[in-house]
């Protein structure tokens, strides 16, 4: 009887554990082949109006870190190119000594993206904020996302999932030379966050009043 009730916890958990590790690669599986054929090299790029850059940190002195470059070098070179009309930069801004977009632009500003072309997201916490508010507060409907290969995949989810349709360009500038591995560990549990926020608590992040980039 004893060897019985053994063996049917012994199921329950193995059963019960194999779906939760099901559960957790799902999500990025589902990103992985959403942004499949959704990524391209700067050269290849589609042209849109728009191009959204994201955050990634600063160093202590208040600079971009060498990954941050690396992302609004790439979003220059689309300006450059012609393939885009904007540069719309999301980051965090909750203190007044932690200013990511402020930073994002003097560094475009540095390679010479002009003033005009470049437009500030100072409410960009996550990426999830950073798409919300791509939509409601500066209506876009469509756009380029302009990060790193492994930030991709989520970044093109969400912003689809949050109503602006988006296509991938990877940063890849060789300013970062970080450990994919440590990243691509950060980046699975993000993407079950991801999926949490989509698909469970729906968090509004901090809104405003609209800034429409174009008014056509």
């Amino acid at each position: 009887m004893l060897n019985r009730i053994f063996n049917w916890v012994r199921r329950f958990i193995l059963l019960f554990g194999s779906l939760g590790v099901l559960m957790s690669i799902l999500p990025s599986l589902i990103t992985g082949v959403h942004a499949r054929d959704r990524v391209y090299e700067q050269s290849d790029a589609p042209a849109e109006r728009v191009a959204i850059i994201f955050g990634a940190g600063l160093r202590r002195d208040g600079s971009p870190t060498a990954m941050l470059r690396d992302r609004v070098s790439t979003g220059a070179d689309l300006y450059f190119s012609g393939k885009v009309e904007k540069l719309l930069m999301s980051g965090d801004n909750r203190f007044v000594e932690y200013n990511e977009p402020e930073a994002m632009r003097q560094f475009a500003l540095s390679v010479g993206v002009p003033d005009e072309a470049i437009v500030l997201d100072y409410a960009g916490r996550r990426t999830y904020d950073t798409c919300y508010r791509a939509k409601a507060i500066f209506g876009l409907d469509s756009a380029l996302l302009v990060t790193q290969r492994f930030h991709l995949p989520r970044a093109l989810f969400l912003c689809n999932m949050l109503g602006v349709e988006t296509q991938g360009v990877e940063a890849a500038n060789c300013y970062w030379n970080g450990s994919p591995f440590v990243w691509n560990v950060r980046e699975f549990f993000a993407t079950i966050a991801a999926f949490l926020d989509l698909y469970v608590s729906s968090p509004s992040p901090v809104l405003g009043d609209p800034e429409p980039m174009f008014v056509d």
